[in-house]
């Protein structure tokens, strides 16, 4: 007997999902093509929406485009789709970076994807303050095994790792001060005045939180010097709960899984009751990403910088419409 075809609206259901998964900048850099007859899903890079300055070699663009892919999975999971995930590469199309087998529910495959749902909607980025309450360590234990599942390894670092992280931020924001001209991608990717409201991608500024009067949580401010009606200062929290998001090796299929890995982490941390954010901008440059790491325990590659805690979530951001990311063939 036949496995009836997945049709178009449930598709476009799918892919709704997987497009609210966080990307750099909220630059959303990638696109959905359906194969009907193979019941394949195929998920492509969109290079239009690279960033040349910030991300030359498209790792962060890789990174949120394995997000959406983990979100596809999560989705599928809850529609009662098997997904079945092949990654990188395909020599005939370079920018296809993975394609997703849309099966019939599987009624011996685990449950642990179609749990995470009801946090994909609920999860976004948020630049506000967090208490200062600590993380249990049963939370720590599950965002740990979280990533593990998705082959990267969550590294939660200690107080004095924890001032490094910061002082390397501090340092990414200086060079952007001595070094405008590098600001381009920034500019391009957010979202002033009227334009934030009509905005479908990048981050508006109702997005960018509070100017930070003291603390020491790594926030990139999307303002820089440009004014922002209403926007106020605060304080945040002068001990901030960073995570270090890391994968054994460093290619594009590496990249893959830790955006997957970010996702299922973001995702269990949400369901947890915390408040997320993200920073790659000591990932930016390479000697600053090489001195991320613990020297003494960490392993691998560093891929994002997580800020977690208690607090607001922070407000939804744009996206595109589903019908300018999915062709169905």
């Amino acid at each position: 007997m036949d496995t009836p075809q997945p049709d178009a609206k449930t598709v476009a259901a799918l892919v709704a999902e997987a497009v609210t998964a966080p990307s750099m900048h909220n630059a959303q850099p990638w696109r959905f093509r359906f194969l009907a007859g193979e019941r394949v899903l195929l998920l492509f890079a969109d290079l239009d929406r690279a960033m040349p300055r910030s991300d030359p070699g498209d790792r962060a663009l890789h990174i949120g485009c394995g997000a959406a892919l983990f979100t596809l999975r999560v989705a599928a999971a809850h529609a009662g789709i098997t997904p079945t995930v092949s990654l990188l590469p395909d020599p005939a199309e370079p920018l296809r970076l993975a394609a997703v087998r849309l099966d019939e529910a599987d009624p011996d495959a685990p449950e642990d994807l179609a749990r995470l749902h009801p946090a994909v909607r609920r999860r976004h980025t948020s630049r506000y303050p967090f208490d200062e309450k600590d993380i249990p360590e049963d939370v720590r234990a599950a965002l740990r095994a979280a990533a593990e599942r998705e082959g990267a390894e969550l590294q939660f670092p200690g107080p004095w790792h924890v001032r490094t992280i910061l002082d390397l931020v501090h340092d990414a924001e200086s060079r952007d001060v001595l070094h405008p001209e590098d600001a381009g991608d920034l500019r391009r990717w957010t979202r002033l005045g009227p334009e934030a409201d009509a905005a479908t991608d990048g981050v508006p500024e109702y997005a960018f939180g509070p100017r930070m009067r003291d603390g020491k949580a790594p926030m990139r401010d999307f303002a820089g010097r440009r004014p922002v009606a209403d926007r106020g200062t605060t304080s945040f929290e002068k001990n901030p709960h960073l995570a270090l998001l890391s994968t054994a090796g460093d290619s594009p299929a590496d990249w893959l899984r830790a955006g997957q890995a970010l996702q299922r982490v973001l995702l269990e941390a949400t369901l947890a009751g915390l408040a997320t954010s993200l920073t790659s901008h000591a990932l930016e440059s390479r000697d600053l990403r090489l001195l991320t790491r613990d020297p003494v325990t960490g392993r691998g590659h560093v891929q994002m910088v997580l800020r977690l805690g208690y607090g607001p979530q922070g407000p939804a951001t744009p996206r595109r419409s589903v019908r300018d990311v999915l062709d169905i063939v």
